[in-house]
């Protein structure tokens, strides 16, 4: 049973271990662009898609944010002294935005696209690795047989013995040798893996008869304890 139960545990783990899960997405930065000495500090800023940018007022007078470029129009309130207003970017391009209160405070901000997320795949994992089986060794070839009854019989003399037809013995040295086995580097080669969908079936299947297993034998214990059992 222990030995049952780790071999559908590896096939389980062997199945979904397929397809490696995909990198984490990119978090989003928060940008800050000041509204100091009637100029954006810094005049120019460049982001990524999905990032946000905070502009704060550090002038007595009150400025705005209103783009007179690019995708997508974007237009802030007024902010008096000390005010900040933030907004997220989503589509790429270069924006030029202005301050419409000082026509003189120009800016400029380039949204670069978002990388895409990639997704690492492997077939199985090490430890279930399909491997190709190596081809088994030929048998040798079979030896020619010996009439056991007449040599258990048959006198210890020095000397070969000779049949009665005059016909020599065959030297010793003449016993035939095994075949070479095949080469197993070859056969090996010519073997295919196995299929990651096979291997994700049989995990499922492994699943689904260690749950029959423990379902039975819990109904085995649970016949045993009550009062009509065996």
């Amino acid at each position: 049973m222990p030995r049952l139960t780790s071999l559908l545990a590896a096939l389980f783990l062997a199945g979904t271990a397929l397809v490696l899960p995909a990198e984490p997405a990119r978090a989003a930065i928060t940008h800050q662009v000041a509204m100091s000495g009637y100029a954006f500090a810094p005049r120019s800023l460049t982001i990524t898609a999905g990032d946000t940018v905070t502009w704060t007022n550090q002038d007595q007078a009150p400025h705005d944010v209103k783009t007179t470029s690019g995708p997508a129009a974007v237009h802030s309130p007024m902010l008096s002294k000390g005010g900040s207003w933030s907004h997220t970017f989503t589509t790429p391009g270069t924006y030029g935005y202005v301050c419409t209160v000082h026509p003189n405070m120009t800016a400029q901000l380039v949204v670069r696209p978002a990388p895409a997320p990639t997704v690492h795949t492997h077939p199985t994992t090490p430890a279930a690795a399909a491997t190709p089986t190596p081809a088994r060794r030929s048998a040798p070839a079979a030896m020619p047989s010996m009439d056991m009854t007449h040599a258990d019989h048959a006198p210890h003399s020095a000397e070969p013995a000779v049949p009665a037809s005059g016909a020599v013995s065959p030297s010793p040295t003449a016993t035939p040798t095994a075949e070479p086995a095949p080469d197993l580097q070859n056969a090996a080669s010519t073997t295919r893996p196995l299929d990651p969908l096979l291997l994700l079936t049989g995990a499922v299947a492994g699943v689904a008869v260690l749950c029959l297993l423990l379902v039975g034998s819990r109904s085995a214990a649970a016949r045993s304890q009550s009062p009509g059992g065996d």
